[in-house]
């Protein structure tokens, strides 16, 4: 495994992370406790150390199943855990209530230190919410109290649109030291304008969605269905099958021979300067050994401008 300095965080994370949205029921697999101890025994034994949830993820799901992995090894100081704020997904009858209120924070943090059973979290970060919302000096005031506090260690920024630079602009302004934007070989436009923000600030950046949804896994062909139970099967079916074309135009043009196409995808990621750490999801070990191997790359370079000097 290869590390990277998480911006002015100057948190040391693997170039491999774990996402964990599958684990609040959206991709189609219900997970036990006991496999998500063992993914997460699997990749912190390829040296994977950053695992980024969110409290919508299944309301607090994901986050208790990670809580219950930490509580079991007793292993806390050895991961970087990024959660997130903003959402409740169960709460559909109440659509006008502000979950972006300073007082309505503080109470999804308190309720995600409960889920992962954890007194601090590194990453607290801004949930994808609109540019009005974000624009709220009393919440970040809020939060920046509970940074001095110690439940929190750093605060991020999750933008929802990929060319969102004014949210990533304001970073600094807010005291958020990290950007978590939607990056990947079939969608290219945080280049444009977010990148080159993030390396204006020393901002670390984490890669979310590095497979485009899967798409890039190499697993579907032009054609291929999802079931219902996936979110995948909401998706444009013109724009899924555009992809999916592309995707093999790659395979044929870009692909090293003998390379996997999921693990290729997710070290093409890590080229950019800007990126940090690319966060896929895994529903196995054996997906968490294969995301693992992006690391091995010879161009996942030790010349990166945030590679990890001892």
């Amino acid at each position: 495994m290869k590390y990277r300095r998480l911006g002015k965080t100057g948190l040391k994370v693997s170039v491999v992370g774990v996402g964990t949205w599958q684990f609040g029921g959206a991709w189609g697999k219900d997970f036990t406790q006991d496999e998500v101890i063992a993914i997460l025994d699997k990749a912190q034994e390829l040296g994977i150390n950053l695992i980024d949830t969110a409290e919508c993820y299944g309301h607090h799901l994901s986050e208790s199943l990670i809580g219950g992995y930490l509580a079991s090894r007793k292993n806390r100081s050895d991961w970087v855990i990024a959660t997130k704020f903003g959402h409740n997904h169960q709460d559909r009858q109440n659509p006008s209530k502000n979950y972006w209120s300073a007082e309505e924070v503080l109470k999804q943090l308190d309720a995600s230190l409960a889920a992962l059973q954890t007194d601090y979290v590194d990453l607290y970060q801004f949930h994808s919410g609109p540019d009005e919302v974000f624009d709220n000096d009393e919440l970040w005031t809020a939060l920046d109290k509970q940074v001095q506090a110690g439940k929190i260690r750093n605060l991020g920024i999750s933008i929802g649109s990929n060319d969102n630079l004014h949210q990533t602009d304001s970073a600094t302004k807010v005291k958020a030291k990290a950007i978590q934007v939607v990056y990947n070989r079939l969608d290219q436009k945080p280049e444009e304008r977010v990148f080159p923000s993030c390396r204006r600030q020393d901002l670390g950046v984490l890669a979310r969605v590095p497979l485009a949804s899967g798409y890039l896994s190499g697993k579907y062909k032009p054609g291929a269905v999802f079931p219902e139970n996936d979110v995948r099967s909401r998706h444009d079916r013109e724009q899924t099958a555009a992809k999916l074309r592309r995707v093999e135009e790659l395979r044929s043009t870009e692909l090293p021979p003998g390379a996997n196409m999921a693990e290729w995808a997710l070290a093409w990621c890590l080229k950019h300067p800007a990126v940090t750490c690319v966060i896929p999801g895994c529903k196995s070990p054996q997906q968490v050994e294969s995301n693992a191997r992006a690391a091995d790359f010879d161009f996942v370079s030790d010349s990166h401008p945030q590679a990890w000097k001892d």
